[in-house]
C-alpha cells in the first residue's frame, strides 16, 4: 500500500466512525465555503468549488449541507478569514509528510501539528523541505468492475490523462494538474462519477517501512487526520500486505 492516498481512504483506520464521519463534513464544508467565497458561486466557472462539491458529494454530505456551506461562502454570513497552510515533515522511517490546513488560528494549527509530529517520532520541517519529493497531480480512481484494465487506460488517454494504472483494487489516473477537471468530466461522463477524484501529492518514490515504524505512522497519520484543521495528510510510505495485514488485526 503507497502512502499517497489521503488517509480517510485506508483501510487500517478505526474508532467512533461517527465522530469521524461528522469532522469529514465539517472539513469538506469548510472547503465548499473558502471555494465559494474565493471564486464564483456557480460551480461551473469556479473549478475549486466544483471539485469540492464533488468531494462531498462521494463522500455522501446531505445536499443541505452542501448549500448551506455555499451560500455561507457566497453571503458572506460568516467573517471567519481562512488561511491555507502547507507542512512538511519527516516521520518515523524517513518518510516525508506533506499536509495541507485550512485555518483560522495559524498558531493553534502549527502548535498542533508540530506536537502530533513530536509525539510519534517524527520532526516537521521548513515549508519546502520534503515538497521536492513529490509532484501535484490530479488522481481520479475507479471500482476495478467500471472497466477493463485495457479500456479505462484507453478512455484515459483521449481524456487527456498522464498514465492510468490497474489492479485488483481498482484503476487510478493520474493527470496533470490543470487538467483535472476536463479529464475528470470526460471520464465521468462514460464511467459515471469516481470513486475518489482530487488533487494530490503523488510522491515521485516511496520508502518501505517496519511494521514497528508503520504503527507508529498510522498513529500519527490518524492524529493529523482527526485535527480539524487539517484537510489533507500525503506520505511517501510504502507497506507490504504482510504489514498490513497485521497492523489491521491488532488494530
Amino acid at each position: 500500500m503507497a502512502g499517497h492516498s489521503q488517509f480517510k481512504n485506508i483501510m487500517y483506520r478505526k474508532g467512533a466512525q461517527d465522530a469521524k464521519r461528522a469532522r469529514m463534513f465539517a472539513k469538506l464544508a469548510r472547503e465548499i465555503t473558502v471555494a465559494a467565497r474565493t471564486g464564483l458561486e456557480d460551480p461551473a466557472f469556479n473549478p475549486r468549488l466544483r471539485t469540492a462539491i464533488a468531494a462531498a458529494r462521494q463522500a455522501n454530505m446531505p445536499k443541505d449541507n452542501i448549500e448551506r456551506a455555499v451560500k455561507k461562502g457566497v453571503g458572506g454570513d460568516d467573517d471567519t478569514t481562512y488561511e491555507e497552510i502547507r507542512y512538511e515533515g519527516y516521520a518515523p522511517g524517513g518518510v516525508a509528510v506533506i499536509v495541507e490546513a485550512l485555518t483560522d488560528n495559524r498558531n493553534r494549527t502549527a502548535a498542533e501539528v508540530r506536537a502530533a509530529f513530536s509525539k510519534h517520532g517524527g520532526s516537521l520541517g521548513e515549508t519546502g523541505s520534503v515538497n521536492f519529493m513529490f509532484d501535484r497531480k490530479g488522481v481520479i480512481r475507479y471500482p476495478a468492475d467500471t472497466a477493463d484494465a485495457e479500456a479505462m487506460f484507453e478512455a484515459a488517454v483521449e481524456a487527456g490523462a498522464e498514465d492510468a494504472q490497474s489492479s485488483g483494487g481498482g484503476h487510478e489516473v493520474i493527470c496533470a494538474p490543470n487538467d483535472f477537471h476536463e479529464v475528470r468530466e470526460t471520464l465521468e461522463a462514460r464511467f459515471g462519477e469516481p470513486e475518489r477524484a482530487a488533487l494530490d501529492w503523488v510522491p515521485q518514490t516511496t520508502v518501505p517501512i517496519t511494521e514497528d515504524q508503520a504503527a507508529t505512522l498510522m498513529k500519527l497519520m490518524e492524529v493529523l487526520d482527526d485535527n480539524d484543521d487539517v484537510q489533507s495528510v500525503a506520505a511517501n510510505y510504502e507497506i507490504s500486505d504482510e504489514v498490513l495485514e497485521k497492523l489491521s488485526a491488532t488494530g
